[in-house]
């Protein structure tokens, strides 16, 4: 057994470039809908609630896109990022299996999320946005766009879904602590929100309703502009810096993977780390396979649509062709806000449907068994959206172990839980129920 665990690279070798997965697939992603025409969407479709940089890199098909350089600046606080291979839960399983993680939480934040709210902010900030509306579900996007905001300059306001807001607090108050106005979605301070509350005062949230929420925000108050934490292909893109650092550090490792997890909600960390395996696979021929964890409760990839779908439940978005549930599905009450969306990013779904990355589902007692284990085998008390992935490589070294096989693992663990400890505390009390 190795006694080198931890994989490191010097902050010289942090990305230069981020990597479009939309250059290499053999067949090209479905444009965007306008809601309205049902046409695709044109640039200054997008502009109103984007800066039309970040629309030039969401419409992109160029296969590398350089970083500038204040945001690899911004990127060095905390990049790159360890990768570590799991030898005490290795030992714990029993299996031959090698199993390594990529960690994500190694920042002021806790998630892979300020990879591309750093890029957001300085491409608004550039473009003279004064002012940024998001929504959030846990919160991990929430806390980094207020940091990004910070970094740069910028104010910002989060729409917070109303489960998440309560259910942690500590993320609400740090996103406060970056001077974020941070809102209970569904709120009182848009039309939308107000409406709902009237049909139902006890509306628990979904990300598609904080989305409409600060969408009308977006488009109600001058000078601002929208920052979203998933789904769409630029933010996907800024998240690529995972899988390339991920891909020298299995080398510094010796190994190569014979399996890559991450767990997908709107699918952001996930293509972080997969894209650039799915590079190597299309370009080189590589074996490896890509898995997709998603909750059992709001299952796009294993049980949805591949569909034309609105991302807001209010049908303001354009409208994306994506593994979706229903833009009017309300998730159940998880305990892993962050997944809690109907649809997954196109980029994700075009590769899903290409049958270039497979995708599984697991209820979320099963998803804090497995974090409850890695964390009394490795220490890191993962977050409960990350725990998807480690129960998935769990069950990969279960089965390599019941094969009698070597195999190699690799997960993303996109953040930590240290503020999610009252999920822990319903699991550790028996009150988690599976949706």
């Amino acid at each position: 057994m190795s006694t080198t665990t931890r994989f490191t690279l010097t902050q010289a070798e942090i990305p230069t470039h981020w990597y479009n997965v939309l250059a290499d697939v053999p067949e090209p992603l479905p444009p965007p809908l306008h809601p309205g025409t049902k046409q695709p969407v044109m640039l200054h479709d997008m502009t109103a609630i984007f800066p039309e940089n970040l629309v030039q890199q969401e419409m992109s098909a160029e296969r590398w896109v350089e970083i500038p350089a204040p945001v690899r600046e911004a990127l060095a606080l905390w990049r790159p990022t360890p990768l570590l291979r799991a030898v005490r839960l290795e030992k714990a399983l029993q299996t031959p299996a090698h199993i390594y993680f990529k960690y994500e939480g190694e920042n002021p934040c806790g998630s892979h999320k300020p990879n591309t709210a750093v890029a957001q902010a300085y491409y608004n900030k550039i473009a003279g946005t004064k002012r940024l509306a998001t929504e959030t579900g846990a919160g991990q996007w929430g806390s980094s766009l207020a940091m990004a905001c910070k970094l740069f300059g910028l104010d910002c306001r989060v729409y917070m879904v109303k489960v998440s807001y309560h259910q942690k607090p500590y993320r609400r108050l740090l996103m406060h602590t970056w001077g974020a106005v941070v809102h209970s979605s569904p709120s009182h301070y848009t039309d939308y929100g107000k409406k709902l509350l009237a049909e139902n005062p006890d509306n628990p949230g979904s990300l598609g309703i904080a989305i409409s929420e600060a969408i009308e925000d977006t488009v109600k108050h001058p000078g601002t502009k929208y920052a979203l934490g998933s789904v769409l292909n630029h933010v996907c893109l800024h998240q690529t810096v995972i899988g390339q650092e991920a891909i020298k550090q299995m080398t510094l490792a010796g190994e190569e993977p014979d399996v890559v997890i991450g767990c997908a909600g709107g699918g952001s960390n996930f293509a972080g780390i997969a894209f650039p395996f799915v590079r190597a696979k299309l370009t080189e021929k590589k074996k490896t396979r890509i898995v997709a964890v998603e909750p059992a409760a709001c299952p796009s990839l294993t049980k949805g649509e591949l569909r034309y779908d609105f991302g807001d439940t209010a049908m303001t978005t354009p409208l994306m062709m994506m593994y979706t549930m229903g833009h009017d599905f309300m998730p159940p009450e998880i305990h892993a806000g962050g997944l809690r969306y109907h649809g997954m990013a196109p980029t994700v779904s075009h590769l899903r449907k290409l049958g270039l990355i497979d995708a599984v589902a697991y209820p979320q007692s099963k998803v804090f068994e497995a974090a409850m284990q890695f964390a009394q085998s490795e220490g890191l008390v993962p977050a409960p959206e990350s725990s998807h992935a480690i129960r998935a490589a769990i069950d990969e070294a279960i089965a390599a172990r019941e094969e009698g096989k070597k195999r190699v693992i690799l997960f993303n663990l996109s953040g930590h839980g240290l503020l999610d400890l009252t999920s822990y505390e319903a699991f550790l009390a028996g009150k988690l129920r599976d949706e």
